[in-house]
């Protein structure tokens, strides 16, 4: 038996931090502040170029793709970005959904 589970269907969908950025918290570590998310981002929608200055951020895309400079991230894709490294600007080319892990507070600046 796993000590936590956490059934998607069960958590509601919230307002993120950009305008056609939804997000799900699957988990959240009280002591670290860090959270595991479902990150949806709507079709169309550029997130601007930001910094986690709190947090290392892991995600896997599950589904659609958005571009970052000339490269397309498409299902299956992976990235790390260590925490105080700007990235960005997002540009979702289809709606994206994206599994995310932040592994401290995430703040944006």
């Amino acid at each position: 038996m796993f000590p936590y589970v956490a059934l998607a269907e069960e958590k509601p969908w919230q307002a993120g931090p950009y305008e056609g950025v939804e997000i799900k918290i699957l988990h959240k570590n009280e002591a670290t502040g860090g959270v595991v998310i479902l990150r949806k981002f709507r079709e169309g929608i550029t997130v601007p170029a930001h910094t986690h200055p709190d947090a290392n951020e892991w995600a896997w895309v599950l589904a659609g793709g958005w571009q970052e400079g000339d490269v397309i991230y498409t299902p299956g894709t992976l990235f790390h970005v260590p925490k105080g490294v700007r990235h960005g600007p997002h540009v979702a080319k289809t709606e994206v959904i994206s599994l995310t892990v932040f592994d401290g507070p995430l703040t944006i600046v």
